[in-house]
């Protein structure tokens, strides 16, 4: 299990977290996206601002933002971060009756913040799920991922 690239486990396969004691603090950076698709009425309740809940992208965005700060408390092996910037970011998507949206987080530290960004957009997505879900119960979550990272041991990566 030594040569195992899966780095949460430890030689006797037991999980563990892993020691960012000795790494150096660099400038980290992560971007996820992630979308939501629903009936085209739904889609215009949450343009028009006009859902019962109110302005859904505004508390999704706040949401997401949370998320990203909680994310050592969701995730068991995550370590504790200090954030330097988490932005959240909505784009209507009229052809797909869709809601596109993008998270990015940053830190200078020992780790990266790919699972800080992955959880801003999946609980901003929960939120507008959550917020429409009286209109409409069929909206589907699809397609998070991490579109890009940059800093540490193993420097950059592009989707």
């Amino acid at each position: 299990m030594t040569n195992s690239p899966l780095t949460h486990f430890d030689a006797q396969g037991q999980a563990h977290m892993v020691d960012v004691g000795t790494k150096s603090a660099t400038h980290r950076t992560a971007v996820a996206t992630g979308r939501i698709e629903m009936q085209g009425a739904t889609l215009a309740l949450i343009e028009s601002g006009t859902t019962r809940k109110g302005d859904v992208l505004g508390v999704a965005r706040i949401a997401g933002i949370m998320a990203a700060k909680k994310t050592s408390e969701l995730i068991p092996l995550c370590h504790p971060l200090a954030l330097t910037r988490v932005a959240v970011e909505f784009e209507l998507l009229p052809a797909d009756h869709a809601v596109q949206c993008s998270a990015t987080v940053e830190t200078v530290g020992p780790t990266g913040v790919e699972m800080e960004a992955l959880t801003a957009v999946q609980v901003a997505l929960l939120t507008i799920y959550d917020m429409c879900k009286a209109a409409d119960k069929r909206m589907v979550m699809t397609g998070v991922r991490v579109l890009e990272k940059h800093g540490g041991k193993s420097g950059s990566f592009v989707a």
